[in-house]
């Protein structure tokens, strides 16, 4: 694993802010702190040992400058890549473009079997996702529980380490935003803990937060817990 480097997180970008000087060399992460898909795109610029070469530019989401959808990203969302001149999206893209074009740890290993378990792990990660935001803010009473016990049994896949391959991987980036969301979420909203009866997921959250450079992109679990309840229920 490359070695952590603590770095002072620039400030959130308002409106008013001025933008970046685009295509002039620098690549940028535009992200925003409390967004998950943009958190794994973060994680794997960290694991990578890349914070010297990746700037971060947080933007607010509440708030977002008219200049980053007008010049940036026209889709006005994040996470976007900045690149040898051109502008890329969708978190999961960035996560595998990172790791295919900058030097650091590989975030796949060379198995193909892990491989080919990983592409299906992350093609489950959108209905996973979907599912638990969807009981919240759509069917409350729905049963969460399938996909956990999906990820309990994909954790028992390999044995070889407490992470979905083994060892940490483009994979465990995928989840482990979302786990640290929904961990809180679930229990405040439906006194519901994801680690009952699943000991594979209760030492991956455990391991996953050993992980220095996803430690580094962790925000207040109260801030988040209250972000998301305003934003799934109103609340």
């Amino acid at each position: 694993m490359a070695p952590a480097a603590q770095e002072v997180l620039p400030p959130t970008l308002a409106p008013t802010s001025e933008p970046p000087t685009l295509f002039d060399g620098t690549t940028r992460l535009y992200t925003a702190y409390v967004c998950p898909y943009a958190q794994r795109v973060w994680i794997a610029r960290n694991f990578k040992g890349l914070q010297d070469k990746i700037k971060l530019v947080p933007v607010d989401l509440d708030n977002r400058p008219t200049w980053y959808k007008e010049k940036v990203y026209p889709q006005n969302k994040v996470p976007s890549l900045e690149h040898n001149n051109e502008i890329r999206g969708e978190s999961l893209d960035l996560v595998k473009y990172i790791d295919s074009h900058f030097e650091g740890p590989a975030l796949l290993p060379d198995d193909p079997a892990k491989k080919k378990f990983a592409e299906e792990l992350l093609s489950y990660s959108d209905t996973f996702v979907g599912t638990v935001y969807g009981s919240v803010k759509a069917n409350p009473n729905a049963d969460v529980g399938a996909v956990f016990d999906y990820v309990e049994t994909a954790l028992s896949k390999f044995d070889d380490g407490p992470f979905f391959l083994g060892q940490f991987s483009e994979v465990d980036i995928a989840y482990a935003p979302f786990i640290e969301r929904f961990e809180p979420l679930l229990l405040d909203l439906k006194n519901y803990d994801i680690t009952t009866g699943r000991p594979k997921l209760a030492a991956w959250i455990e391991e996953v937060n050993k992980i220095e450079a996803y430690k580094q992109t962790k925000v207040d679990p109260q801030m988040l817990l209250a972000r998301l309840k305003r934003k799934l229920l109103g609340q």
